[in-house]
């Protein structure tokens, strides 16, 4: 997320300064890759990039390839075949054993990129949204490399494609990912022709709360800015509650724990960190957000402190659901023997983007097949 902000931050720039630059976006990947398909590079026509398609062996050639068709207008798709022998031969000595595929399209000069502009709406309204891309257009049929089907959550589609029979096609499979929130390569035959497109899901920066604005707190709202996410302090007292210590947090919210109920939104896409050392407030917070839509609720502390949690809330009369529960995580964060306020802001955030992911951690060579789940 912090990569696309950056790059999105780029290109203001760049029409700013009326330049050129051209969006590199891999499409489609099969066997082992580095970066999956939705990774972006921004590169100016200094060869300059924002970005990275891979650990660093792909950058160079795609620079190259793009600075020479960046006047032309037109878009392009490249292929990089990592298992094949003949790799060294054109001096990239590729460390993967897979093959990408990444569209090269150029930006407009006169006008804002459609393509970019439609991404940083999603990111600004904390909306999802679909892009189905154009990659490639085999036989007869009028479609055109580079062109672009946009669908926003409120159902309303954009497009460039200009092709009825591709665009309800395109539609179509784009509603689909919007409800499975998953993206994809989609294969359209028609008589006159075959055409591939990436349906992308663009998701909005997550939403993470943070209740309680102690030392433990700082690293993590620091760490996660730094991940793109959106980031909300949450605590009572003025004098924890400060722009010195939390500088890069999103929004600074003063409100006690039996407040926060139409003063703070809780989306199904947000995760809450609760921080209070407190257990009244923490009673009150769990109460609070167990029934609410947010998909993840980390609570610190030792799971006998989160027991005598649920079971005071069952005194009260409230008893959570087996599917509230599940999302309540306490102990919080991954095992990773952390002790320090830094190690834990690293556990808590590798377990929040663990359970966004559906993974359930640990090491990576202990996970047989692809490491992103697929093999396209």
């Amino acid at each position: 997320m912090k990569e696309l902000q950056e790059i999105l931050k780029a290109y203001e720039t760049i029409q700013q300064a009326q330049g050129k630059a051209m969006l590199a976006t891999i499409v489609k990947v099969k066997g082992s890759t580095y970066r999956r398909p939705g990774a972006r590079m921004l590169i100016r026509e200094d060869g300059t990039s924002v970005g990275a398609l891979s650990s660093g062996c792909l950058e160079a050639d795609v620079i190259e390839r793009a600075k020479k068709v960046m006047g032309s207008g037109d878009a392009l798709t490249v292929t990089y075949d990592m298992t094949s022998p003949e790799d060294d031969v054109w001096g990239l000595n590729l460390g993967c054993n897979g093959v990408i595929q990444i569209l090269l399209e150029p930006l407009p000069l006169s006008a804002r990129s459609p393509h970019l502009k439609f991404i940083a709406t999603c990111l600004s309204e904390n909306k999802s949204g679909v892009i189905a891309s154009v990659s490639r257009v085999d036989g007869e049929f009028r479609a055109r490399v580079g062109s672009h089907l946009f669908l926003s959550e409120d159902g309303r589609v954009e497009e460039d494609i200009r092709n009825p029979a591709l665009c309800a096609a395109l539609t179509e499979d784009c509603l689909n990912a919007l409800r499975s929130k998953t993206s994809g390569v989609k294969e359209y035959r028609f008589t006159e022709g075959i055409v591939e497109a990436f349906v992308e899901i663009i998701r909005p920066p997550i939403p993470l709360i943070i209740f309680g604005a102690g030392a433990d707190a700082i690293p993590l709202a620091r760490f996660a800015d730094e991940l793109g996410w959106d980031v909300t302090v949450v605590d009572h007292r003025p004098a924890f509650l400060t722009r010195d210590r939390f500088p890069t947090a999103d929004t600074l919210l003063s409100a006690r724990p039996e407040d926060i109920t139409g003063k703070l939104p809780l989306r199904p896409n947000a995760a809450a960190v609760i921080l209070t050392h407190n257990f009244s407030d923490d009673l009150q917070l769990v109460r609070t957000l167990l029934p609410s839509p947010v998909m993840y609720i980390g609570l610190l502390g030792p799971s006998k402190r989160a027991g005598m949690l649920l079971e005071k809330l069952r005194e009260t009369g409230y008893s959570p659901t087996a599917q509230q529960l599940d999302r309540l995580h306490g102990p919080i964060g991954l095992n990773i023997g952390a002790e320090s306020p830094e190690e834990i802001a690293l556990s808590i955030l590798g377990e929040i983007h663990a359970c966004i992911s559906g993974r359930n951690g640990g090491f990576l060579r202990d996970h047989s097949g692809p490491i992103h789940g697929s093999d396209q």
